[in-house]
């Protein structure tokens, strides 16, 4: 079955709504989002991502790279955590993902995970990646 990504992403208001609502409501929420998922077979995995404040980046704009402090210099829409799913379309993700218990103002993105065997198989570092694919119960 092929992996779809749901990418949540917010904006500075979404982020100040989350942060005024108490820690255990919002595991509470997600957490049963996520038994959802579970029981249902399809959640490969899931991670939400620290306040955007701690953010470094590190910019290729340049001849070399530049790091700075804090999130891109625009916050309309930060990437605040993601879903990997293994479901059977597009549809059923979009789905999962109409589901996600989010702040008003969160979108959610559904990209398809390409396999490794969508790549050419005669290539030495899919061949490589392959392998340590299978070393590591990843294949």
């Amino acid at each position: 079955m092929p992996k779809y990504m749901l990418i949540m992403r917010g904006t500075d208001e979404t982020m100040g709504k989350m942060m005024e609502t108490p820690f255990e409501e919002i595991l509470e929420t997600m957490g049963r989002f996520n038994e959802e998922l579970i029981r249902a077979g399809v959640l490969v995995a899931a991670e939400g991502l620290d306040d955007p404040a701690q953010t470094v980046v590190v910019d290729f704009s340049g001849e070399t790279p530049v790091v700075t402090d804090g999130p891109y210099g625009e916050t309309k829409e930060l990437f605040g955590g993601f879903y990997l799913l293994d479901v059977a379309s597009k549809e059923e993700a979009v789905e999962w993902a109409k589901r996600l218990p989010a702040f008003p103002g969160t979108k959610v993105e559904v990209r398809r995970v390409p396999t490794i065997d969508e790549f050419p198989q005669d290539n030495e570092w899919v061949v490589k990646e392959r392998a340590w694919r299978e070393r590591t119960g990843q294949a």
